[in-house]
């Protein structure tokens, strides 16, 4: 969107330049000679600025949604490196954990095959 939006402010930009340095109301472009009266005339600048406008809107219209985007990104990103935080920091616990239990300390009893009860 962006891009047609350039290219359609140019394309004003150029029907505004051309009208401004010709001396007549005689225009040739592309090898094809225009003489407009005052209606066409208006006309044609009223072509030209609403393909400006539309050219301006379409520029803001997708410079607006590509800060959109990159702030759900932005935001995606930031919820994605939390949550691996956390479970990173739960993950340590775990393991903390465990190795408390299997400590060499320890006095727990591993009934092996040698033991006769009941």
């Amino acid at each position: 969107m962006i891009l047609l939006g350039v290219i359609l402010v140019l394309l004003a930009g150029g029907a505004v330049a051309l009208v401004a340095t010709e001396d007549s109301a005689r225009y040739i472009l592309f090898g094809y000679t225009f003489e407009l009266n005052h209606v066409e005339m208006f006309l044609a600048g009223a072509v030209t600025a609403a393909a400006l406008l539309l050219g301006l809107w379409l520029v803001g219209s997708g410079s607006r949604r590509g800060a959109r985007r990159r702030h759900r990104r932005r935001t995606a990103r930031a919820e994605a490196s939390s949550r691996m935080a956390r479970l990173e920091g739960e993950k340590r616990d775990l393991e903390r954990k465990l190795e408390r239990e299997h400590a060499p300390g320890d006095r727990l009893v591993a009934r092996g095959s040698d033991d006769t009860g009941p």
